[in-house]
C-alpha cells in the first residue's frame, strides 16, 4: 500500500496545475469526473448544500471512516470513492448569498460540471447559457440521466435506471435468472470517464481557440455507448443479443469453468490456443474434433463442446488447471474476492491501495483505491483525503473576497 503522504513530498507539477474546477455535481459520476481532474493536479472546489448536509453518498453507509471519538463520521466509504483532491464548501444555492458565490467562483473556474435535472439552474442564474456568457472561455459539463433533449429529459438519472433503460442488464446473470445489475455503479463511472475525455478536449480547445463551450452528457447514452460488441452484434445481425452468464458471445470457450476445488477462468482466444488447451488437460480429440477446430465451429457447436470440457475440468484441481494451462500460454486465472484481489502482489506492486492522511480521524488516514494511470513526468498526487463537509468554506470564501467583482475569463 502505498503512503500518499509520503510520495507527494517533492510536490511534482500535475498534468492539470493551475486549472480550476468548480464541482456542482453530486453522488457518483459528477464527483468521478472530478475526482480523475483533482488526481491529475487541478484545484477542485466542491460545493455543497447546507440543507442536505452535503453530498447524499455522505450518509450511504454502513462503512464509514471514524473519528478520534470512535464514533461514525460524514466520510462513508461510498463518499471517499468519488472525491478526493477536494475542497468541500457548503453553500445554499437557492439563497442570493449562495447564488453570488457561485458566480464568483464561475468568473475564476476553467471548468463547471454539474448534473441537477435539466434546467434546474436556470432559476438560480448558475446554468450553462447563463454563465456561458458571462465567461465564454467556460467549460461547463452537464450530466444528466438522459440528457438536455427527448422525450426523457425530464427523468430522474440513477445508475440501476441507466443500465436497465440502456441495455445492459439485458445482457447481465444467468441465462436462467433474472436480468442482474453490474455489482458497481458501472453506468455512472463509465459516465464520469467520458465527461473527464470531453472535459479535457473542451479545455484543449478552448485554450487553443479562446472559445468555450458546453457539453451535454447523459448517463444512458454513454451506457448505450460502451455496449461495444454486443451493440455491434445487434447492429449488423438484427438479433438481440442473449445472457451468458459469463461466456463470450463471439469466443469460445472464454467462460468460468468450474474444478474440483472451486472455480477459475479460462479464455482461449485462438485456435493454435484451443489446441494447445485440449492437448494439456487430457482432451486432445476435442483439439481435433473438425467441429471445434476453429472459432467459428466452437461457436456453433458449443451446446456441445462446454458440456465436454467441463466434465474433463471438473476432475482437476485449480491449481492444476492453472499450472497446465499457464506451461502452454493459454489464458487463465482465478477469481478472487475483493480481498484477494487488493491484497494480491501484484496490486502492492502497482500501489494499487493509497494511504490519505487525516488526522481528525482515529487511525490517522483512509485507505482508498489509487488512480491507475502512471505517468512519467506528471504523476498522479493524492495531495488531499476526501473532506468533511464544509470543511474548506472559510478558507474559500476568504480567497474570492478580494477577487469579488474581478472576472478572470473577461
Amino acid at each position: 500500500m502505498t503512503d500518499a503522504s509520503k510520495t507527494n513530498t517533492a510536490k511534482t507539477p500535475g498534468a492539470l496545475d493551475g486549472v480550476f474546477v468548480l464541482d456542482l455535481s453530486r453522488i457518483l459520476a459528477g464527483p468521478t469526473a472530478t475526482q480523475l481532474l483533482g488526481d491529475l493536479g487541478a484545484t477542485v472546489i466542491k460545493v455543497e448544500n447546507p440543507k442536505t448536509g452535503g453530498d447524499d453518498t455522505r450518509g450511504w453507509g454502513p462503512n464509514y471512516a471514524k473519528g478520534t471519538d470512535g464514533q461514525p463520521t460524514d466520510l462513508s466509504a461510498y463518499f471517499m470513492a468519488a472525491n478526493r483532491n477536494k475542497q468541500s464548501i457548503s453553500v445554499d444555492i437557492s439563497t442570493p448569498e449562495g447564488q453570488d458565490t457561485v458566480r464568483q467562483l464561475a468568473a475564476r473556474a476553467d471548468i463547471v460540471i454539474e448534473n441537477y435535472k435539466p434546467d434546474g439552474l436556470v432559476k438560480y442564474g448558475l446554468d450553462h447559457a447563463t454563465l456561458l456568457k458571462a465567461h465564454p472561455g467556460l467549460v461547463y459539463c452537464s450530466v444528466s440521466g438522459f440528457g438536455q433533449t427527448g422525450p426523457n429529459r425530464d427523468q430522474p438519472g440513477y445508475d440501476l435506471m441507466a443500465q436497465g433503460y440502456g441495455g445492459i442488464m439485458s445482457l447481465t446473470g444467468d441465462p436462467e435468472g433474472a436480468p442482474t445489475k453490474v455489482g458497481v455503479g458501472i453506468a455512472d463511472v463509465m459516465c464520469g470517464m467520458y465527461a473527464t475525455i470531453g472535459i479535457l478536449a473542451a479545455l484543449r480547445h478552448r485554450d487553443a481557440t479562446g472559445v468555450g463551450q458546453h457539453i451535454d452528457l447523459a448517463l444512458v447514452d454513454a451506457q448505450m455507448a460502451w455496449l461495444i460488441n454486443e451493440g455491434c452484434n445487434f447492429l449488423t445481425s438484427g438479433q438481440v443479443p442473449e445472457r451468458r452468464g459469463n461466456a463470450h458471445p463471439n469466443i469460445v470457450p472464454y467462460d468460468t469453468f468450474q474444478a474440483s476445488d472451486g472455480h477459475l477462468l479460462i479464455a482461449v482466444g485462438n485456435d493454435s490456443q484451443f489446441a494447445r488447451f485440449c492437448d494439456v488437460i487430457g482432451a486432445p480429440d476435442l483439439g481435433r474434433d473438425a467441429r471445434f477446430v476453429t472459432n467459428m465451429g466452437r461457436i456453433e457447436h458449443r451446446e456441445v463442446l462446454i458440456p465436454a470440457l467441463r466434465k474433463v475440468l471438473a476432475t482437476m484441481t485449480k491449481a492444476a488447471i492453472l499450472s497446465k494451462l499457464h506451461s502452454v500460454k493459454v489464458p487463465c486465472g482465478p477469481i478472487h474476492d475483493i480481498a484477494e484481489a487488493l491484497n494480491s502482489d501484484q496490486a502492492q506492486a502497482r500501489g494499487t491501495v493509497v494511504k490519505a492522511a487525516r488526522d481528525d480521524l482515529a487511525d490517522g488516514h483512509v485507505r482508498l483505491l489509487a488512480n491507475p494511470l502512471k505517468f512519467s513526468a506528471t504523476p498522479v498526487r493524492y495531495d488531499r483525503a476526501p473532506p468533511r463537509f464544509g470543511q474548506d468554506t472559510e478558507t474559500v470564501l476568504a480567497m474570492l473576497t478580494p477577487q469579488k467583482g474581478q472576472d478572470r475569463k473577461s
